[in-house]
C-alpha cells in the first residue's frame, strides 16, 4: 500500500488541531508510524518563512509575496520531511498543505488561479495528499474562536469578507476534488470525532 499522507484543512477556529489529535490516536491505535506535519513551517527554513509571513510589518505585504513564501516554505517542507518520511513508509499528517494556497491567496487575495496552479506545479510536480479533511465552519464562527485564544497574527486580523472568500473557494475546490471530505466543524466534539473517524475507516479499513 501506498504511504498515505493527510491533509487537514480550515479556516482559523475550525478545530484542525482537535482533529489532528483524532487522527494520531486512530494510527496508534493500529500501531502506525506516523508524523505530524504544519504548514508553513516545519523546517529550520520554513519555520522561519512562517515568523516572517505572520508578523506585523510596517509596509503592506503583496499578495504576490505573501505567496511565494508560502510555496517557498511548502517546497522546503515537502523535499526535506514529508517525502522522505513517506519513502521509510512513515504516514504524514498535515496541518494544511497547497489547498491553503489556493483557498486563502486564490480565494481571499483574489490571485489568479491560473498563476497559482503554475507555482503549484513547479513546486511540487503533481504530489498530492491522499485524503484532505476541509473543516467547514462559518468564518464569523471560527474567527470568534480564534479570537477566544488569544492575539491574532496579520492574516488571521484579515477583514470578514477575506475569510468569506476564502470559504468559498475551499467548498469549490472540495466540490471538485474526490480526494477533499468536507467535515461539518461546526457540530459538536463528538459528532466531529465520529465523521473524521468514519472517513478514515473508509478509506484504510482494517
Amino acid at each position: 500500500m501506498k504511504t498515505p499522507f493527510i491533509v487537514i484543512e480550515g479556516l482559523e477556529g475550525a478545530g484542525k488541531s482537535t482533529v489532528i489529535g483524532v487522527i494520531t490516536q486512530w494510527l496508534e491505535q493500529r500501531d502506525i508510524r506516523y508524523i505530524t506535519v504544519r504548514e508553513p513551517g516545519g523546517t529550520p527554513l520554513a519555520e522561519a518563512l512562517r515568523s516572517l509571513i505572520k508578523q506585523d510589518w510596517e509596509e503592506t505585504v503583496s499578495p504576490e509575496a505573501e505567496l511565494m513564501v508560502m510555496y517557498a516554505a511548502r517546497a522546503q517542507l515537502v523535499n526535506e520531511v514529508i517525502l522522505p518520511a513517506l519513502a521509510k513508509g512513515v504516514w504524514v499528517v498535515g496541518d494544511r498543505h497547497d489547498l491553503s494556497s489556493q483557498a486563502y491567496q486564490g480565494g481571499g487575495r483574489q490571485l489568479n488561479q491560473t498563476i497559482l496552479a503554475q507555482l503549484s506545479a513547479i513546486t511540487l510536480k503533481g504530489f498530492k495528499p491522499d485524503l484532505t479533511l476541509y473543516l467547514d465552519i462559518d468564518p464569523s464562527v471560527g474567527l470568534a474562536r480564534a479570537s477566544a485564544r488569544g492575539e491574532l497574527d496579520r492574516i488571521e486580523r484579515e477583514e470578514l469578507a477575506f475569510f468569506e472568500r476564502t470559504r468559498a473557494r475551499y467548498l469549490e475546490l472540495a466540490a471538485a476534488d474526490q480526494s477533499i471530505k468536507t467535515v461539518q466543524a461546526e457540530r459538536s466534539p463528538a459528532e466531529v470525532k465520529a465523521q473524521v473517524l468514519t472517513l478514515l475507516e473508509e478509506q484504510w479499513p482494517l
